[in-house]
């Protein structure tokens, strides 16, 4: 079978492809470190589990980010995982003024990356290796320790450049697994 060559690829309008890729809603995740003693974090929305074996994780600061070089000069990092009652910690941490741990409850985890309390989970991680991303950086994490945090609530999701919540009662099974 022969492939006819379609039309020239162009640049996708940077409106449309925000848009289009918002209909996908993501977990929302506050990455902190401890940077010459005071805690740093910033809100991100790629966050993902990339390998069992090794337990490795990965997250995508922008490159413009003022905090991601100093969570990449601490080499170390808490993921965590945020509950749905907390887009404030969210808003507080994608907020470029002022302390953004002001008023906020947390602990110390085993690297001394803030642990933040109501969080539904934390992932502890070291910086195993940066790669650029267009105008972002990929960072893979070796886990170190992971915890479950609040129990009894939902994820706090990204959709459509607005705070969600997951609605409803009852879980969807999963399909089988392959």
């Amino acid at each position: 079978m022969t492939q006819t060559p379609g039309p020239p690829l162009r640049d996708v309008p940077l409106t449309h492809f925000r848009d289009v890729l918002g209909t996908f809603a993501t977990g929302v995740v506050v990455v902190t470190a401890l940077d010459e003693g005071e805690p740093v974090g910033m809100t991100v929305q790629s966050f993902a589990s990339l390998s069992l074996r090794p337990p490795l994780v990965l997250f995508c600061p922008a490159r413009t980010s003022r905090t991601w070089p100093r969570v990449r000069r601490a080499g170390s990092f808490c993921a965590n995982v945020l509950a749905e009652d907390q887009a404030d910690v969210a808003a507080a941490m994608a907020s470029g003024a002022g302390d953004r741990f002001a008023g906020l409850a947390w602990e110390p985890g085993h690297g001394g990356a803030p642990r933040l309390a109501g969080a539904l989970a934390h992932v502890e991680a070291t910086v195993q290796a940066v790669h650029a991303g267009g105008d972002h950086d990929v960072v893979v994490g070796r886990v170190r320790r992971v915890a479950r945090g609040a129990a009894g609530t939902g994820p706090l999701l990204y959709h459509e450049g607005r705070y969600a919540r997951v609605l409803g009662e009852e879980a969807v099974a999963p399909g089988p697994r392959r």
